[in-house]
C-alpha cells in the first residue's frame, strides 16, 4: 500500500503524446509570432536552410516565410552550432547564452574526434587567428581554412575548421538561410555580428531545464541529455524537483514537468502536420516512443538524409517531398506528394490533403500551380 501511495502518477503513451504537441505547437497553430516561437522552442533544427520554415509553417498561425527571413537580416536571429553540435536557427539572445552552455555537449564533443587530427596545432593560436580574420570580416569556410593551413600547412584541413567552429562561437551571417536567396556559408563569431558579448561564465542550467520542460516535457533526464548532450543534469532536476511535477510513464521512467503546463487529455485530436527533416518533434528525447511507432523507427532516414515528415493522430506515419519545376512537374507548378507507411482512413487522407494544400499555400506562395499526390 506505502509503494502504491507514493507511486508518481502515470502518463499513457497518448497522453505525453498530447502534452508534447500542445507544448511543440502542433495540437493548434498558435498566434505567437516567429520570434516568440524561436525562443519558445529553444531554437529549430537547421542542418538545411529551409527546415525553419517548414517548422514554423507548421505551428503558426498566419506565418509566412517572410517573417523569419526578415529577423535574420535584422539579426535577432541566427544559425548557429549549439545542442548536438548542430545547426540551429537561435534568436540573439539564445546564440550568446546557450551557445556556452551547450559547449561541453556539442562542440567540446565534437572537437574530441578530431583531436588526433590536429597534432602539432596549438588550439589557443587557432582560436585567435580564427577570430581576428572572420572579424575582420564574415569569412566562407574555405577562406578560413586557407588562412588557417597558411599556419599549419600539414595539418588536416577539415579538422582546422572544425576546431575554429567548435571552439569559437560562430554564426553563418546572410544571406546564408534567407529564404528565396541563396548563399555560402560565411562565419563570423556571435559577439562580433550581435555586438554583445556571449554570457561568461556559461549559465548555470536550471532556467534552460525549464525552458526544455516548456518546450518538449513533460520529460526524464534522460531525455533532456538526449536534447543538449549535456551530461551531470540529474543534480539540476533535483535542485528543481520542489518546484517540478513529477509523474512517470508506463514503463515507470520518473519524468517532470512545469506544474502549470498543458497536459491535454489523451483523446484530444490531433489533426495532421507536416514537419521538415530534423524537426525538433522528433530528435529531443531518448524514447521517441511518444511521436515514432516502433515499427516506424529508423523509416525516415535514407544512410545520412533525413526525409520530411508528418503527423496523423499525433504519431509519425509518413514522408513527404516537394518537387518544383523538375521530375516531370512544370516550371510554374509545385507538387507535394505524400508517403504513407500505412493506408490512412478516408477521414485520414481528406485532413492530410487539406493541411498539405494548407502548407504549400504558404511554402510555395508564388507558385501558380498547386497539386498534392499520395504515392501509396
Amino acid at each position: 500500500m506505502a509503494a502504491q501511495k507514493n507511486a508518481h502518477p502515470v502518463l499513457t503513451r497518448r497522453a505525453l503524446n498530447r502534452a508534447t504537441l500542445d507544448r511543440q505547437l502542433l495540437l493548434r497553430r498558435s498566434a505567437r509570432s516567429a520570434e516568440d516561437a524561436v525562443r519558445h522552442l529553444v531554437g529549430l533544427q537547421a542542418q538545411n536552410t529551409k527546415p525553419p520554415y517548414y517548422a514554423l509553417a507548421a505551428r503558426l498561425d498566419g506565418f509566412r516565410p517572410e517573417d523569419l527571413s526578415a529577423l535574420m537580416e535584422s539579426r535577432a536571429v541566427a544559425r548557429m552550432v549549439t545542442m548536438r553540435s548542430t545547426i540551429h536557427t537561435h534568436t540573439a539572445d539564445d546564440c550568446l547564452a546557450l551557445r556556452p552552455l551547450m559547449q561541453a555537449g556539442g562542440p567540446d564533443r565534437e572537437l574530441k574526434v578530431f583531436h588526433k587530427r590536429l597534432d602539432g596545432v596549438d588550439l589557443d593560436r587557432l582560436a585567435a587567428l580564427s577570430r581576428a580574420a572572420v572579424e575582420e570580416k564574415p569569412r566562407p569556410v574555405k577562406e578560413l581554412r586557407t588562412l588557417l593551413l597558411a599556419e599549419w600547412p600539414d595539418a588536416d584541413p577539415l579538422a582546422l575548421t572544425v576546431a575554429a567552429r567548435c571552439i569559437l562561437p560562430l554564426v553563418q551571417v546572410t544571406p546564408r538561410g534567407l529564404w528565396g536567396r541563396s548563399g555560402q556559408v560565411a562565419l563570423t563569431t556571435a559577439e562580433h555580428w550581435f555586438g554583445r558579448p556571449v554570457a561568461d561564465p556559461p549559465p548555470a542550467p536550471d532556467e534552460t531545464v525549464r525552458r526544455y520542460l516548456a518546450a518538449f516535457g513533460p520529460a526524464s533526464v534522460k531525455d533532456m541529455q538526449a536534447w543538449s548532450m549535456l551530461t551531470g543534469l540529474r543534480e539540476a532536476f533535483e535542485r528543481l524537483r520542489p518546484e517540478l511535477l513529477v509523474l512517470q510513464d508506463e514503463n515507470g521512467v520518473e519524468l517532470f514537468d512545469l506544474p502549470d503546463a498543458p497536459r491535454p487529455d489523451a483523446d484530444t485530436p490531433a489533426p495532421p502536420r507536416l514537419l521538415a527533416e530534423f524537426d525538433n518533434l522528433l530528435l529531443s528525447h531518448a524514447d521517441r516512443s511518444r511521436v515514432v511507432p516502433p515499427e516506424y523507427k529508423g523509416r525516415t532516414w535514407s544512410g545520412n538524409q533525413a526525409h520530411p515528415t508528418f503527423l496523423l493522430d499525433g504519431f509519425l506515419a509518413g514522408t513527404w517531398r516537394l518537387d518544383t519545376g523538375r521530375n516531370g512537374v512544370g516550371k510554374n507548378s509545385v507538387v507535394m506528394t505524400l508517403q504513407p507507411f500505412a493506408a490512412p482512413t478516408r477521414a485520414q487522407r481528406a485532413a492530410l490533403q487539406e493541411e498539405a494544400g494548407r502548407t504549400l499555400s504558404v511554402l510555395a506562395s508564388d507558385v501558380a500551380d498547386h497539386d498534392v499526390r499520395f504515392e501509396d
